[in-house]
């Protein structure tokens, strides 16, 4: 196993609250999250309270989740621009949640931490500042 993938194993086996610091800090270096797409647009979820986008760190977090029902689905790339001007306003006056980096497993746990947009934009361009600031 390389170093790599014993990397994204250890990322895949952490906790919600550890899957949304790495997507932050993952965010932070390539600028840019990851949605799933279909004909339709977004691939989106349901909680019990919220419908949410769903989003990920990076390409192959996004593909691993597009099997079964999703199968068709391709990951899409956002730019942290994109995120901050289109996206979080979209999803706000929609009423939509985000759900940050859930997991396919055999399980069918799906647990992601649901934010709202405007909570995860003020967490991205927080971190971004303090980032550039080094």
């Amino acid at each position: 196993m390389t170093a790599e993938q014993n990397e994204r194993e250890k990322i895949a086996s952490s906790d919600a609250e550890q899957r949304f610091d790495y997507l932050i800090s993952r965010v932070v270096e390539t600028d840019e999250l990851w949605i799933l797409t279909d004909e339709q647009g977004s691939v989106m979820l349901n909680t019990d309270d919220e419908d949410c986008v769903p989003v990920w760190p990076d390409q192959a977090f996004a593909e691993q989740w597009a099997t079964g029902e999703w199968s068709e689905c391709e990951a899409m790339p956002i730019t942290l621009k994109q995120w901050n001007f289109r996206w979080t306003p979209g999803l706000e006056e929609d009423g939509f949640a985000v759900i940050v980096f859930p997991l396919a497993g055999e399980d069918g746990d799906e647990n992601g931490l649901v934010v709202w947009p405007e909570e995860l934009d003020m967490m991205l361009t927080r971190e971004v500042k303090r980032a550039r600031k080094k």
